[in-house]
């Protein structure tokens, strides 16, 4: 999706793949473009470095996919009994898709390694926010929790405002009995602006000040979260933009370790310095005559209207969700994500939803 001309290239020579099946089941074409968005969700995230390597290697392509278009041909009369069967089958698991459907199986030894992680390509990890304001001190600085939404409800993430901060700053931990600072489980924090307009979402690791001279163990910057202030104060669903390190052509995040907040993500998008970042946006909703108010079709995992509810998508695949929170119950949100995100990011950007934006209401 993020390729340039290699993308382009790339996409022509799959509708032509196309054409030759063309007497295969409609569901089996759906699946194939599931797997192309899958694929696609890859290279639109790469950095601009490893998008000009797969050009010279779709070149080579070419001509092995020629050749292989008679073997194709000739097999594709004893192949439309076992597409006919893969169809029934898929046929019958979309049937559950109308229930509120739980985040697929995961397993991991590494909790910390899971949460810094791109989500897998191809699974949407489905996760519910909880948040405890009960009690005197808790209502101003509320706990907040990320669970998988399965049967385990397996603990992810836990995350609170900091007391006496300049500006609103967020701790995230892996341990929800230990939320400080200086502690081992601390994996990363959030921080804003005076203005509470812009987000920076940053590891755990040293600031650069007190890092060594090549940064090699400076933290580094995660994403930059940016809602857009309403000067006009007209109501409306809010705007919201989200920048992120590129990715590696093996799906690695690229580490963006800034020598000072002048050379960090949001300046660098203020400035329009993209070289391997990736822009993110809220999908617009839909303006609904029937209810008097603006929509999104979370497919069944968001079921009440509120403010904070979101989509986040790239602007070249508006189809393909790359993050989505919205609220179940008063003190209850799910947030599902794709790749390339990982929990904290995910978890992070539901945090800035939570604070206080005047400038923005």
């Amino acid at each position: 999706m993020f390729q340039i001309n290699g993308e382009k290239d790339s996409k022509s020579k799959k509708k032509a793949a196309k054409s030759d099946s063309d007497e295969s089941e409609e569901e089996t074409k759906s699946s194939k473009s599931k797997k192309k968005s899958g694929a696609s969700s890859a290279s639109m995230f790469q950095t601009t470095a490893d998008k000009d390597k797969d050009k010279d290697k779709d070149k080579d392509k070419d001509k092995d996919k020629k050749t292989k278009k008679k073997a194709k041909a000739e097999e594709s009369d004893d192949s439309d009994s076992e597409k006919e069967e893969k169809s029934k089958k898929k046929k019958g698991k979309g049937k559950k898709k109308k229930e509120r459907s739980p985040s697929p199986e995961i397993e991991f030894d590494d909790l910390e390694k899971f949460v810094m992680d791109p989500a897998p390509q191809g699974t949407t990890i489905k996760c519910r926010v909880t948040r405890d304001q009960r009690g005197m001190d808790k209502s101003l600085y509320p706990l907040y929790y990320l669970h998988l939404d399965n049967e385990k409800k397996t603990f992810l993430l836990a995350g609170r405002k900091r007391k006496k901060s300049a500006t609103s700053n967020y701790l995230i931990s892996i341990d929800a009995t230990d939320l400080s600072r200086g502690g081992e489980n601390f994996v990363g924090k959030l921080r804003s602006n005076l203005m509470g307009t812009k987000f920076t979402v940053f590891d755990n690791a040293l600031n650069p000040e007190r890092a060594l001279p090549d940064l090699s163990n400076a933290r580094q910057e995660l994403a930059g979260i940016i809602y857009e202030t309403n000067v006009l104060g007209m109501k409306g669903p809010r705007r919201m933009t989200i920048v992120i390190p590129g990715m590696s052509k093996d799906n690695d995040r690229v580490p963006l370790r800034p020598r000072n907040d002048c050379d960090g993500l949001l300046l660098r998008y203020q400035n329009r310095r993209m070289d391997n970042l990736i822009e993110l946006r809220n999908k617009t909703p839909v303006w609904n005559e029937e209810t008097a108010s603006h929509v999104l079709n979370f497919n069944g995992r968001v079921t009440q209207a509120s403010i904070k509810n979101f989509q986040v998508v790239h602007n070249k695949d508006l189809d393909y969700i790359v993050m989505q929170f919205g609220r179940i119950a008063d003190d209850i949100f799910t947030l599902d994500f794709n790749y390339p995100l990982c929990a904290v990011q995910a978890f992070a950007i539901a945090l800035s939803s939570f604070d206080g934006k005047i400038a923005c209401e």
